[in-house]
C-alpha cells in the first residue's frame, strides 16, 4: 500500500479517556471515515462516562467499541497526528517519538459539570457539538 492510500493515524489523547477524547475518536471515525485510522486514550484512564455514550447514541453514532485505555502501550507506535483534547493533557503529554505532528484543541471537560443531571447533559452535548464540529473542519481543511 503507498503512502497516498495508507490511512492517516490519528490519536486523541484526554486524561480519563472517558468523554472528549472518546467523542472525539466517534466524530472522525464518523467525518473521516476509512481516510483515517483513528484511536484515543488517557493518561490516567477510567470508564467511559455513561453520558458520553448517551449523547454520541443521540447522534446515531456507534459506540460499542470505545472503551478507556492508557497511553503508555501507544506511545512507540506511528502517527500521524497525536491530538489533545485538554489543556492538562497538553501540558503533561508524552513525547511520541514516532508521532509526526502533535496538535492541541482543548475543550470544556463535561464530566466535570456539577450540576443538575439535566444540566449535566446539557454540558455533554454542547462540548459534543464544539468537539463535533472541529472535526469536520478539520477533515474539511484536509481534502
Amino acid at each position: 500500500m503507498t503512502d497516498a492510500h495508507r490511512p492517516v493515524r490519528v490519536l486523541f489523547l484526554c486524561t480519563g479517556n472517558t468523554a472528549r477524547s472518546q467523542m472525539a475518536q466517534a466524530h472522525l471515525e464518523h467525518h473521516g471515515g476509512a481516510r483515517y485510522q483513528v484511536a484515543s486514550a488517557g493518561l490516567e484512564p477510567g470508564e467511559v462516562n455513561p453520558l458520553t455514550v448517551q449523547v454520541l447514541s443521540e447522534q446515531g453514532l456507534p459506540t460499542g467499541h470505545l472503551q478507556a485505555k492508557g497511553v503508555k502501550p501507544l506511545i512507540a507506535e506511528h502517527f500521524t497526528y497525536v491530538i489533545t483534547v485538554c489543556d492538562r493533557t497538553e501540558a503533561n503529554c508524552p513525547i511520541f517519538p514516532n508521532a509526526t505532528y502533535r496538535l492541541s484543541w482543548a475543550f470544556d471537560d463535561p464530566a466535570a459539570a456539577t450540576s443538575s443531571d439535566d444540566e449535566r447533559l446539557q454540558v455533554f452535548r454542547r462540548v459534543r457539538d464544539e468537539i463535533d464540529q472541529r472535526i469536520q473542519t478539520w477533515v474539511a481543511e484536509r481534502a
